[in-house]
């Protein structure tokens, strides 16, 4: 069993982050790997990068948003519960090195897994400016956070309840416009649309960008096949040979219809969940 040590809601309640006792995973994590949790017997088992690590205590933390019954269940999880499981460190991990100037952009939650990425380059001795976005402010998480791991933060909101109005994007563009041949890496972590969006802005300055994915997982080991991705016309599957790959390859496309395969199902099990909760 992994307890749970630490709870926090974040957004208006619709995103929880939980600090997790699991010494083990902690101690052989690095920034980019991610973990598969079940709550309980009968729970499913869930993907999750995690946002953070603490060799010291032991513990990772996830962070997640309320959208379907098993993240759902996972909200009823308080400080003393415990997940059934808790498996990794899983995927490859994020290649740190020192490239120069490079930018981090981040939208909705995945600005959690973002976060230890940004850190890391940071810690390579790259200059590192983050981006990152929500819908509004309310739903902003971790600009903290973001600010203390880059050397130039800038915030943006589709309502303009809060820093830039408009997209992640409009600022990327703005920078690359500005910086076009210093810029080495770009770093997109976010809602399917947003990571391909950034990649069609950095493709037009043929700036090197990495993606991480999130498609339907099971597993966690490449055995089901279910997490398959198309990189550059070919198989890939995110468990095994990602989380993160070529933003400038990747079929987004056909990754947003994937992920759309079970949405009624998820909506009814979702609707039932609650109903039993009342």
């Amino acid at each position: 069993m992994f307890k749970i040590i630490n709870r926090e809601e974040m957004a208006e309640g619709t995103v929880i982050l939980n600090e997790i006792e699991a010494p083990l995973i902690a101690k052989k994590a690095r920034p980019g790997q991610f973990v598969i949790l079940k709550a309980n017997d009968t729970g499913e088992r869930i993907p999750l990068t995690m946002a953070d690590t603490n060799t010291e205590k032991g513990t990772i933390t996830i962070i997640f948003m309320v959208v379907g019954k098993s993240t759902a269940l996972f909200k009823t999880l308080l400080v003393g519960d415990a997940y059934q499981d808790v498996i990794g460190p899983l995927g490859k991990p994020t290649h740190l090195e020192k490239l120069g100037d490079v930018i981090c952009v981040g939208g909705g939650t995945g600005i959690a897994v973002l976060h230890p990425i940004t850190r890391g380059l940071k810690q390579a001795g790259n200059h590192v400016t983050a981006i990152i976005g929500s819908r509004n402010k309310d739903l902003l998480i971790l600009e903290d956070k973001m600010r203390a791991a880059s050397h130039e933060l800038h915030v943006c909101t589709d309502d303009g309840s809060y820093g830039h109005k408009g997209f992640v994007t409009d600022v990327l563009k703005k920078i690359l416009n500005e910086k076009k041949d210093q810029i080495k890496l770009v770093v997109g972590i976010g809602p399917v649309p947003m990571m391909k969006f950034v990649s069609l802005v950095t493709k037009e300055f043929n700036v090197k960008t990495l993606v991480s994915l999130n498609p339907i997982m099971i597993d966690g080991t490449g055995m089901c096949g279910g997490c398959r991705v198309s990189v550059g016309g070919k198989n890939k599957f995110a468990c095994v040979d990602g989380p993160e790959f070529d933003g400038h390859a990747v079929d987004f496309d056909e990754l947003s219809l994937r992920l759309q395969a079970y949405q009624e199902d998820e909506r009814q099990c979702y609707d039932h969940f609650c109903k039993c909760q009342d």
